[in-house]
């Protein structure tokens, strides 16, 4: 039996994928989260074999808990599974998310065999890209221009320039990565200056036009 932990922000949505998971009867999801930071704790408290997370979620997503759990490791100090099932599908987060330790990435445009599919081939040690992604990701990542220029970028610095991009405030993104707003702010004026940005603005701007924050 395969343990699962289930991280997406709607509920309604948590439990059309858990039943989908669960049909086969080789799978079980013994937790389910809603942010990150209450996944993180459970997945300390289960344990479990696999953790299926979205990016996107209410404070820090998806990318700040793939670091946490490797980070923190499993509970015999193995690097802890970790399947991405997002909505977004910007390279460049896909890269993030695979440097990061994700073992696996599939959008959420996916048929729902491929996710079942993705869960067996990462329990058996493999990888596994959903076929709609862009081809230059399947077939070896080769960076662009534009992904070169994020190159410079911690993945600290990546993540707290999403948040701040997509309109989270100084004090929000502190809370958020739990770090001190002195320090989200020293890293804000490091990222401005890697990417040649000068205000706010332009920050979104640049996020919004390589897919890495939605319009909305």
């Amino acid at each position: 039996m395969i343990r699962l932990l289930l991280v997406d922000d709607h509920p309604v949505v948590r439990a059309g994928y858990q039943r989908l998971l669960e049909q086969g009867g080789e799978i079980d999801v013994v937790a389910q989260a809603g942010d990150v930071d209450t996944a993180a704790a459970l997945f300390v408290q289960h344990a479990p074999d696999l953790t299926i997370t979205d990016l996107s979620m209410p404070g820090s997503g998806g990318l700040e808990l793939i670091r946490r759990l490797q980070e923190r490791g499993g509970p015999h100090g193995e690097a802890p599974r970790v399947l991405v099932f997002s909505m977004h599908d910007s390279e460049m987060l896909i890269r993030r998310a695979l440097e990061l330790g994700a073992r696996g990435f599939v959008t959420k445009a996916s048929a729902p065999e491929q996710l079942l599919a993705a869960v067996h081939r990462v329990m058996a040690g493999g990888r596994y890209l959903s076929p709609d992604l862009p081809a230059r990701l399947l077939g070896g990542p080769v960076a662009s221009e534009a992904e070169s220029q994020f190159d410079s970028l911690t993945q600290r610095e990546f993540e707290i320039f999403r948040l701040l991009a997509g309109g989270t405030s100084l004090a929000e993104c502190a809370r958020a990565l739990h770090l001190s707003p002195k320090t989200v702010s020293n890293h804000q004026s490091l990222i401005k200056e890697k990417l040649g940005l000068s205000t706010s603005a332009a920050m979104a701007h640049l996020a919004l036009r390589h897919g890495l924050i939605s319009a909305g």
